[in-house]
């Protein structure tokens, strides 16, 4: 059976992610990118400052609702717990394996353009949203499928044939990338570590994940809230430390990766022109598993925001790529590529490395530095990315589950992926991996064609922001597709602009007393 299920997932992998569909990935981000003004690198400022500038200045980026929705920051822990996981370390540990050096540059360029392609979902998301049954947001690449896509002349079944079929792969796809690979990879980890048997280790996690994910998505976000910053941050501070002990081989470092780009050194022996494809495919497929940019999946918790903007929402799509890509694993590459496990000149493996699983080249950098408590950091690390990892995809999974089957159908499938848990903790890795590659192209395919269509939607509604909140025009918001929902977003939005009014007339006020009275 396994043998079977392994024949037909590589058949159904190599259409998937072939050249064509990692083409249409590629134009898809440098189209969104070209249509917004590179919005990106123009608009750095921007979108730095209304996402991780404002957690600390906007009380409503933080601020529970008492609603069925949640948090601007929720929803961005949400996403980046479903993103950031054993991507950004197994991932790109067996990107560099296979690809060598080269294969960052792919992942930072599909990054790059990525953060156009994620930002371009969520405005479609958060514009083509909608109530469900239960009064909480329901959005998605299936919304915006069939209600956008749709309402083009003669696409009417082609959006909803588009949004069963990306629901479907959906599905399938929160049993493999946000369950079966990020569990196998945890057990592997922990059993590696501290030796405790990967059975024992997925029971405790079955428990650990139904105990959440039957809760819904206001327990989940409560969760990964807390989560989420922990574990980046004690990641990126252990991996500034290998770097840092090894700053005399970075300069090696980025010109292994530019040179390996370019097959200017063929990688594992091959020709020059193979070296760059697999460089290049490497990449890109660990990129996207990596940040999901593509995939249309955060969509679906972004959608879930209290946000009034889609454009505001847009952009933290944009730093979720950023964050997850640019910055973790960029430092996940740093710390395997510094500490000697490559030869640099070559891209091939060196010593202990070369013996080893690719999975474990972060665990055997640390490991190298600090012994048994560094493979100890790297497992407790893969632990929390992966479960967060988990807590995330289940929502997605979900999501399309509520639009195939219904509200009341989400209950059964919340148990369903509670008992995939311990099927993963059993699973080959490599199958588990594959399996999860498959269903990602699957996802892929029918969101690209929808952001591809509804481009000029995207175009539209930036161009609407930029022109109200910074040249001061005085044009009505687009807030949504839907007039109902937008004469009531407009209203929310106004009462949003009057508390923060009203909010810092009183701050001024405060201060001024305080100068009077000194």
């Amino acid at each position: 059976m396994i043998e079977m299920i392994t024949n037909v997932n590589s058949a159904v992998n190599n259409v998937v992610w072939g050249w064509p569909a990692l083409i249409l990935l590629g134009f898809t981000g440098v189209l969104m990118t070209s249509m917004t003004g590179f919005f990106q690198l123009s608009h750095l400022g921007l979108w730095l400052k209304d996402t991780i500038g404002s957690i600390f200045s906007d009380r409503n980026i933080t601020r529970h609702t008492e609603d069925r929705s949640i948090s601007q920051f929720q929803s961005l822990c949400t996403a980046l717990a479903a993103t950031v996981g054993t991507g950004n370390i197994v991932g790109v540990a067996g990107a560099i394996a296979v690809g060598g050096p080269g294969a960052v540059f792919w992942m930072w360029l599909i990054a790059f353009f990525g953060m156009m392609t994620n930002y371009s979902e969520n405005v479609l998301g958060i514009l083509y949203r909608r109530k469900n049954s239960k009064d909480e947001w329901a959005g998605g690449a299936m919304y915006y499928l069939k209600d956008g896509l749709g309402e083009r002349k003669g696409c009417k079944k082609l959006g909803a044939g588009l949004a069963v079929l990306f629901s479907c792969f959906c599905l399938l796809a929160s049993f493999g990338i946000g369950n079966m690979s990020q569990v196998n990879s945890m057990v592997s980890n922990v059993y590696t570590a501290f030796g405790i048997p990967k059975l024992a280790t997925g029971i405790f996690l079955f428990v650990a994940v139904s105990l959440v994910v039957i809760g819904g998505l206001k327990r989940i976000a409560a969760i990964t809230e807390k989560v989420v910053p922990f574990m980046v941050l004690l990641y990126l501070l252990g991996t500034l430390v290998i770097t840092g002990m090894n700053i005399s081989t970075i300069p090696a470092v980025f010109v292994s990766i530019f040179k390996g780009a370019f097959a200017m050194k063929s990688v594992g022996g091959g020709i020059v022109g193979s070296g760059i494809a697999l460089a290049m495919k490497m990449g890109m497929k660990r990129g996207v598993f990596s940040n999901e940019a593509g995939l249309g999946s955060s969509v679906m918790v972004h959608s879930s925001s209290n946000v009034k903007e889609p454009v505001r929402q847009g952009m933290w799509g944009i730093f979720e790529v950023f964050a997850d890509t640019i910055i973790v694993c960029t430092l996940t590459a740093l710390t395997i590529l510094s500490s000697g496990a490559l030869d640099l000149t070559t891209g091939q493996l060196t010593g202990e490395a070369a013996a080893i699983e690719s999975s474990a080249l972060v665990s055997y950098a640390f490991g190298n530095h600090f012994g048994f408590l560094g493979s100890a950091f790297v497992a407790v690390a893969i632990l929390l990315f992966a479960y967060s990892t988990v807590l995330g995809w289940s929502h997605y999974g979900a999501t399309a589950c509520e639009y195939l089957f219904g509200t009341g159908a989400t209950k059964i499938y919340r148990m369903v992926f509670a008992v995939v848990v311990l099927a993963g903790s059993v699973m080959k890795a490599q199958l588990a991996w594959d399996i999860s590659d498959t269903f990602n192209g699957l996802m892929m395919l029918p969101n690209l064609i929808g952001v591809i269509t509804l481009s000029p939607v995207v175009m539209r509604c930036t161009k609407n922001y930029v022109a109200r909140n910074l040249h001061g025009k005085d044009v009505e918001p687009m807030l949504s597709m839907f007039p109902e929902i937008q004469k009531m977003q407009e209203e929310a939005l106004k009462e949003e602009l009057r508390e923060d009014a009203d909010a810092a007339a009183k701050a001024y006020g405060e201060a001024s007393d305080s100068v009077v009275k000194g």
